[in-house]
């Protein structure tokens, strides 16, 4: 019997993200763009980059640019603590690093609970939003990852 292979995290209408917080906030990202996540290590800073990339890192002989998600979203920055993390993404064939107050799980989140993001048009952070999961104790942003970073990260 021959079986086709999925490609993506849906499956009976079911997607996974893997869900962090960001300035006492809820947000997540589709897990087939999450490689793996890491505690904050050092990070190199870069000259002459945007203000929201925090610098490179050496991630097994691999240099990969890191995004600090607070300065991409405008928000006050913060000291990293213990549980700062970097969550490692590919993009488009590019590897990137996002740095996030805290990692929280891995979430399975039925398409029925998801709706499509609200209409903001003075906050330039809603471009970024796919849409925001409605479950009973919290709502969750979900962003499009492929608009928050895009290629936009060469160094």
């Amino acid at each position: 019997m021959n079986r086709s292979v999925k490609t993506s995290a849906v499956s009976d209408d079911v997607l996974q993200f893997v869900t962090f917080t960001l300035n006492n906030e809820h947000y997540a990202v589709d897990i087939l763009n999450v490689q793996e996540i890491n505690r904050i290590t050092e990070i190199t800073r870069v000259p002459n980059s945007p203000d929201y990339v925090e610098g490179v890192i050496n991630l097994r002989g691999k240099v990969i640019p890191v995004i600090n998600l607070r300065r991409k979203f405008h928000l006050a920055d913060r000291e990293t603590d213990e549980t700062s993390r970097i969550i490692i993404m590919e993009i488009g064939g590019i590897t990137n690093g996002l740095i996030v107050d805290s990692v929280s799980e891995v979430l399975r989140v039925p398409s029925s609970v998801i709706e499509p993001p609200p209409a903001v048009s003075s906050d330039m952070g809603s471009k970024f939003i796919k849409g925001i999961a409605k479950l009973e104790d919290r709502l969750i942003i979900l962003l499009d990852i492929d608009k928050l970073v895009g290629n936009a990260v060469k160094i």
